[in-house]
């Protein structure tokens, strides 16, 4: 039986909630090809002080390492949250198929929010979105944290 978005988007929740645990913002993503995972990244810019150590980054890395080339053709990228301007350009110049997001960021979303970067018709491919999924749950878990650093 075929795994669907919720399933999916249950193992990125879990990716954000080991970001949480070593003090990064609880972003994660999974990227998934012909029915498998072939990838996890959760948000690590603190762990590795590395400002482009974005969920979706790290997940791009691992896929491509996976697959043993950058193009991620077929392939669907479950986040947590609205994947920012460096992330969509990275998701863009990896012609990933698909994207399915949690939640949106209204702040600095670049997939939908502020911009729309994987469907802009002037770059090099577009891709399917997919919004909402598990929504609650991925906002949840942004207002958690950050109710926890205001009272720290």
């Amino acid at each position: 039986m075929p795994l669907d978005d919720f399933h999916y988007m249950d193992l990125a929740l879990a990716a954000a909630r080991v970001a949480a645990g070593h003090d990064d913002v609880p972003v994660g993503c999974v990227i998934e090809f012909e029915g498998d995972v072939i990838a996890t990244g959760e948000n690590r810019r603190e762990l590795d002080v590395d400002p482009t150590a974005h969920a979706e980054i790290v997940a791009l890395r691992a896929a491509a390492a996976s697959l043993g080339r950058y193009r991620l053709d077929g392939a669907t990228v479950y986040v947590t949250l609205e994947p920012c301007v460096m992330c969509a350009g990275a998701l863009v110049n990896a012609r990933v198929a698909r994207v399915v997001i949690g939640t949106l960021d209204e702040k600095a979303g670049a997939v939908g929010s502020r911009y729309n970067v994987l469907q802009d018709p002037r770059l090099l491919h577009e891709a399917a979105l997919t919004y909402d999924v598990r929504r609650e749950e991925a906002a949840s878990l942004l207002r958690e944290f950050f109710a926890a650093k205001r009272t720290n």
